[in-house]
């Protein structure tokens, strides 16, 4: 099974796939890694902050990562941001069937009560160079996905109480669906 993971900055992507790896041995591949050796190599010209760009530029060497998994049939986590709302229409259904996908978003509610916590854990799993995220964009990025996703039906795993029972819940699910897999 390839589970995508995806979802605003800062809602736990990484600590999502990391946890997958903890527990079911998940290998997982950093779309943000993946960015960066891309950049730093001198293969791109795009930068850190061509959001859209990095997309369009990305999702086609991921969704042949992903194609190759299933292909091989290899368990994989992909997390990471630069996942297009319409990640679907590229993958046949014989790819599909052998896909879990996660979107992850806060509610506003939730940012505007946590944000100093969302902030202070966004180093746990990853080291940031720098951090100037502020509620109001944090928000708005949020939003981005919720209405993103949301309108082309995908399932949009909204965090707006206790965050780590969320994400427990979420591994929870993810076990019963690798456990009817294995059946």
């Amino acid at each position: 099974m390839v589970i995508i993971i995806t979802g605003a900055t800062h809602t736990g992507k990484t600590l999502l796939a990391q946890r997958l790896l903890e527990r079911f041995k998940y290998p997982y591949l950093s779309i943000d890694h993946l960015k960066m050796g891309l950049i730093r190599s001198g293969n791109t010209d795009l930068t850190p902050e061509d959001d859209a760009e990095l997309t369009e530029y990305l999702w086609p060497i991921v969704r042949e990562i992903i194609k190759t998994a299933v292909e091989n049939r290899q368990n994989l986590a992909v997390e990471g941001c630069y996942i297009p709302f319409d990640w679907r229409k590229d993958l046949g259904e014989n790819y599909l069937s052998e896909i879990r996908f996660i979107c992850l978003a806060m509610t506003e509610g939730y940012i505007e009560a946590h944000f100093g916590a969302v902030i202070a854990h966004s180093r746990d799993i990853e080291a940031r160079l720098s951090e100037n995220s502020t509620a109001q964009g944090l928000a708005e990025d949020n939003r981005n996905y919720i209405e993103g996703f949301g309108s082309r039906g995908e399932e949009i795993a909204l965090i707006d109480g206790d965050y780590g029972a969320a994400i427990d819940a979420l591994i929870e699910k993810i076990s019963s669906e690798i456990g009817r897999k294995t059946d």
